[in-house]
């Protein structure tokens, strides 16, 4: 094997997978990260609980990956769900599963998950470089090395992980598309999924920090058609709307060719003649109280003069003297509380990075480039990216896990 080590680029979930996957595999690896501390991303995903992965099968991965899922065919059925928690049991990370398939550690703590793949790295030893790669080093078109800040590595094969270009405060700034265009990757427009959504208007600036909970929300283009619906929770904001109904509904979305609505269905339990009914005995209760009062015994108070004027309904009014029209509004109005989209949050306030390096240009099975041989790709600088609920950090996990192997088995390859 050549004793030049597998250099991994990035200290993320894919590129400490990548190392310590090459490390296993018979391989020195050197793990350069410039931040102070590796992981940086992973202590803010689930909230900082960490959804490491999703508890389901191969299938069940790639069913929730809406663009290039076949591409993760083989790295996903070689590691797949039930493979990473046996890996993160192993290393000491005890896991619960909890609604939707979602996996966490039990302590809850991203810190955990984070501290076990670092003591794993130190235990199998791996060398961690604090430095910034600004170049790959390449002879006669293949991948020999890296250039750093502040020196030049030899490598035998070279791991990029660098992330996408969501929350570039924990690091990922983008390097990785720089480095694969250097040797002649396409590069899918990077893109925010998985992100807040901003509203044309100023409907949801009124109802600021307003929490829904059991409500449903649905995302239809210009053209009607649903893109997305589920039932959960979301938030108002100041920009417009987020939480986790509304970004999982984003990556559902095509910003370049369609422009869209969100519905919210604040009562979902109920169907119109049932809601209808509901808002017939509050009114038979307190005939005489004005209209506003009666409508906070049904809808949040933030909510409660929106819906309101929505529903032409003076808050003054009697609610005794309301009429069939003005009750059939308010039920339209709370089955189908309209917000107009302008457009997705900018990109570093996404969770996860849409496009990225093109999946035909890389092998699925090793995830070395077909552009330059010794050169592998893992993680998020790939053009895949999946909806919430562990599955992003599946895809990092796999493919880093198939990315160090490949790295290592190239090296070898290479030595004979």
């Amino acid at each position: 094997m050549s004793r030049d080590p597998v250099a991994v680029i990035g200290g993320g979930a894919a590129g400490m997978m990548a190392a310590l996957s090459a490390r296993r595999a018979g391989a020195p690896v050197v793990l350069i990260e410039p931040n102070e501390k590796l992981g940086r991303k992973l202590y803010i995903t689930g909230k900082g609980r960490c959804n490491l992965t999703n508890n389901t099968t191969p299938q069940g991965v790639l069913e929730n990956v809406p663009r290039n899922g076949r591409f993760l065919y083989s790295a996903v059925t070689r590691f797949p769900p039930a493979a990473v928690m046996e890996y993160f049991e192993h290393l000491g990370v005890p896991l619960k599963t909890e609604r939707g398939g979602r996996v966490f550690p039990c302590s809850d703590r991203a810190a955990d998950v984070i501290d076990a793949l670092f003591f794993a790295l130190k235990k199998a030893g791996v060398t961690l470089l604090r430095d910034r790669a600004t170049a790959l080093e390449v002879r006669e078109g293949r991948v020999t090395g890296v250039v750093l800040e502040r020196q030049t590595l030899a490598a035998g094969a070279v791991v990029l992980a660098t992330g996408g270009l969501s929350y570039p405060a924990t690091g990922s700034t983008g390097d990785g598309y720089r480095l694969a265009r250097q040797v002649g990757h396409t590069i899918a427009e990077p893109r925010p999924s998985l992100v807040p959504l901003e509203e044309a208007g100023e409907t949801c600036a009124r109802m600021q920090g307003l929490s829904l909970k059991n409500v449903t929300f649905t995302l239809k283009n210009q053209k009607k058609k649903v893109v997305f619906q589920e039932q959960g929770e979301m938030l108002f904001t100041h920009f417009g709307l987020s939480g986790p109904l509304v970004l999982s509904a984003s990556a559902h979305a095509n910003w370049a060719k369609d422009t869209y609505t969100g519905i919210i269905d604040l009562k979902p339990a109920l169907d119109e003649e049932k809601l209808e009914a509901r808002i017939l005995r509050d009114i038979a209760q307190a005939p005489n109280k004005a209209f506003h009062n009666v409508l906070e015994g049904l809808l949040p108070r933030l909510m409660v003069p929106v819906a309101g004027e929505r529903a032409q309904i003076p808050p003054d009014l009697p609610v005794n003297t309301l009429t069939k029209a003005q009750r059939r509004r308010l039920v339209e109005t709370m089955k189908h509380f309209t917000v107009p989209i302008a457009g997705p949050r900018p990109i570093k306030e996404a969770i996860i990075t849409a496009g990225g390096v093109k999946t035909g240009e890389v092998d699925p099975g090793t995830m070395m480039s077909k552009k330059a041989p010794g050169l592998f790709l893992a993680g998020e600088l790939l053009d895949v990216d999946a909806y919430t609920g562990g599955f992003n950090l599946q895809i990092a996990w796999c493919t880093g896990r198939a990315a160090g192997e490949g790295a290592a088995q190239y090296c070898q390859e290479e030595a004979q």
